[in-house]
Parts: C-alpha cells; sequence; structure tokens
C-alpha cells in the first residue's frame, strides 16, 4: 500500500475511533453516531450522569434507557438534594457545598428534599419520564413531602392510564403506591434561605402588577387597561401637552418600575433543573426530568419540568432532547418537541437545538434557557440564549462523562 494511501486509511480510522466537539455561536456539537449506549444531561451533573452509565452499560443488553434514568434521577435527589459537579466554580449553584466523597470533589445540598423552596419556604417536586419506545409518559407537579419525584413519575405512567398527577393527590397516590412518606422536604439551608429572602422584602420575586411594590405581600392587582387604550391622566397630557407626549406610553411605560424587579428572577444560580436522555444498547430512547422549580415561587406554580415536550421529550424514531432555564417562557414553546420534530425531518442536532432557541429569542430576547439534542445515531447538540451552558455526556467511545460549553 502506498504511504499516502496508509496515511489516509489511519485518519479515517481515527476518524471513526475519536469524536470530535465544536461550541462556538451557541451550540455545541460532537460527531458520535453508533456510540451506544449515550447517556446526556444538562448541567456538569458528573455523577448522574455515572449512575445512569453504570446501568446502561451492564453485561449482555444492558439496562434499560427508562430505567437508567430512574436510577441517575433518584441517586442525584437522594444525596443531600443536588450533585452540582465542581467542573468550574462559576457554575456551582449558589447553595451548593463541596464535600469530598471518595476523595473525589462533589457538592451537595441545593435541589431535591431541602431545596429551592417557594414563597412559603416549602419545598415541592416536579418530575417526568417519558419511554421513546411507547411514547408513554409519567410526571408529577408540586408534590409535597414525598422525597422520590422521578420513581412517583415512573409510577404514574406504568400503573394509570394519565400523564400528569398534580399537589396533594400525587402525593397520596405516591404513598399508596409504596413511596415513603410524608416527609418534610425542607432542610435547616433552605429555611435560612427563606428567612434572608423575607428579610430583604421578599426580592426577587415573581410578581409583575400588583402592590405593593419592592415588599411582601400579600399583594393586590394593578388594574391593567386593554393594550392600546388610555387611563384618563393619559389622555388628559394628549390633550393638553399634544402628540409629542403620545410617544411616552408606549410599551406600558408606566408598569415599567413595576416590573422591573421581575425581569432578574430566573438565572443559573435560583435554578435547579436537571433534564436527561439516555440511550440504551438497543437503540431505545427515554428522557426525563426532575425539578424542584424557581426558587422563591409563588405557591402552586407549575414550571416546565413536568411538561411533555417542554422540559425533556424523546422518541425512538427520531431522538431525544432536555431543557433548562426560564420555564415559564419555555414551556409556551415546547422546545423539546420542537427539537426531536425538527431531528425527524432530517434536521442535525445543532441546528435543530439552535432553532428551538431561536423560536423563543425572537419573543423574549431577555430570556435565558438552554437545550441539548442527541439524535438516534448518538450525535449531541446544545444551544443556549442569555447564559453559558453546559452540559454532561458519556458515550462508549469515552473514559469517563465529559462536559461541553455552549455560548450563547
Amino acid at each position: 500500500m502506498a504511504p499516502s494511501n496508509a496515511g489516509l486509511l489511519l485518519g479515517l480510522l481515527l476518524l471513526l475511533r475519536f469524536n470530535w466537539c465544536l461550541a462556538l455561536g451557541g451550540g455545541g456539537a460532537e460527531e458520535g453516531g453508533s456510540v451506544f449506549p449515550v447517556v446526556v444531561s444538562t448541567w456538569p451533573f458528573r455523577e448522574a450522569v455515572r449512575a445512569a452509565w453504570e446501568v446502561v452499560k451492564a453485561g449482555g443488553a444492558g439496562g434499560s434507557a427508562v430505567d437508567a434514568i430512574v436510577a441517575s434521577l433518584r441517586w442525584h435527589r437522594s444525596v443531600a438534594g443536588c450533585c452540582c459537579s465542581i467542573f468550574s466554580v462559576k457554575f456551582i449553584h449558589a447553595s451548593c457545598v463541596t464535600v469530598l466523597v471518595g476523595g473525589r470533589g462533589l457538592d451537595v445540598a441545593s435541589v431535591g428534599p431541602g431545596g429551592s423552596p417557594d414563597e412559603n419556604g416549602e419545598t415541592t417536586l416536579d418530575a417526568l419520564i417519558m419511554n421513546g419506545i411507547t411514547m408513554e409518559i409519567g410526571a408529577v407537579a408540586a408534590m409535597r413531602y414525598v422525597k422520590d419525584g422521578i420513581k412517583a413519575a415512573k409510577l404514574v405512567m406504568e400503573h394509570t392510564g394519565h400523564t400528569l398527577l398534580v399537589g396533594e393527590k400525587a402525593t397520596a397516590f405516591a404513598i399508596s403506591m409504596g413511596l415513603a412518606g410524608p416527609t418534610n422536604l425542607s432542610s435547616p439551608e433552605s429555611v435560612e434561605k427563606w428567612s434572608n429572602w423575607r428579610q430583604n422584602h421578599c426580592q426577587p420575586n415573581f410578581w409583575k402588577n400588583v402592590d405593593p411594590v419592592g415588599n411582601c405581600g400579600p399583594y393586590h392587582p394593578i388594574n391593567i387597561l386593554p393594550f392600546g387604550s388610555m387611563d384618563p391622566v393619559q389622555i388628559a397630557v394628549v390633550e393638553t401637552q399634544g402628540p409629542t407626549c403620545q410617544g411616552w406610553f408606549q410599551n406600558n411605560n408606566l408598569l415599567e418600575q413595576t416590573n422591573s424587579h421581575f425581569k432578574s428572577v430566573i438565572n443559573r444560580h435560583n435554578h435547579d433543573t436537571i433534564s436527561m436522555a439516555v440511550i440504551d444498547k438497543m437503540g431505545h430512547v427515554a428522557a426525563g426530568t426532575s425539578t424542584n422549580g424557581a426558587t422563591f415561587k409563588i405557591p402552586g406554580r407549575v414550571g416546565d419540568g413536568p411538561i411533555p415536550g417542554s422540559s425533556a421529550y424523546g422518541d425512538d424514531e427520531a431522538g431525544a432532547c432536555g431543557a433548562t432555564g426560564d420555564g415559564d417562557i419555555m414551556m409556551r414553546f415546547l422546545p423539546c418537541y420542537q427539537v426531536v420534530e425538527s431531528m425527524r425531518r432530517g434536521m442535525e442536532p445543532r441546528d435543530a437545538a439552535m432553532d428551538a432557541i431561536s423560536r423563543i429569542s425572537r419573543k423574549y430576547p431577555n430570556f435565558v434557557g438552554a437545550v441539548f439534542a442527541i439524535n438516534k445515531k448518538g450525535v449531541h447538540a446544545g444551544a443556549c440564549h442569555g447564559w453559558t451552558f453546559q452540559y454532561s455526556v458519556r458515550n462508549s467511545s469515552m473514559q469517563d462523562v465529559e462536559v461541553f460549553t455552549v455560548t450563547p
């Protein structure tokens, strides 16, 4: 064989053996076709990914994708709530505390039991699991007094004809099916966090167009006129000052001060969602999510975590997606459903992820959020807006979990 041909063959073999990564312009992608099993997770949750990997890498056919997600998210919630990786200090949730477990850095305490309190100081759980073979889904939302959200979601999927159970009735269902409870999900750390927030006049919070502004409730609505109409004060200004002042009323400027404290509530430091996708050795897909939701949310609020197609979605025929960010905005667009359907139509994961994020940012340019996408071949990518995003991957070509960074 000629030297040039041998070099070409060697180069092709290297390309097949090793994955390559691109992380620029809002998307990161790795060519990882046919490297099953594969585990992908939002954020640098290395230990959670390892837990899933231990299930799907087992001998023979390995464990199922659904079982891997349940095992991983149960582990994630059991380690005092949070298993944030110490990959980079700026990505650690503000309340995570570094400890050493078996000589390896691990951060605990932030999500799960004792995590993200609501306005009343209570911790609740949302969770979702989806089977990409059957398209069955189980989910729980605003569940109180039961620690194991993802297991409760799996019980909904396997033992009911429903998709989503909520609130105290979800709690009753979970306990009736054998899960431990009732249990107080608060912790000394979450109580202290809530107490400090109260001392800061309950700021920031998720209320808008209410009185009082800049203080704790109870709140009362400010009457908002129909879009484009003017109240008597505005009419008097226009009549006396002429049309030159009318522009001052555009974009509801009178309410800007009322809403200004609301804009910075969601960020990576008060937000705990872990979304995961797994492709097992048989090529079957599953997706799941576990979260406490946004810190200091209004009690009763349900975000994107338990909403199919928003926080997670998976289909054997196309691939899977996981999302994190401002769930109240993202759930209006079902970004993960959009990602999977785009990949079904032949779009590459990087393009599908960026397309889903751009659909949101066009309407809400100040929103923060991110998605990862993985197609049925195992090729993965990420896209984000308003923050730098990291997602974790483990496949059969890697020695351990790898973390990919995506910039807006």
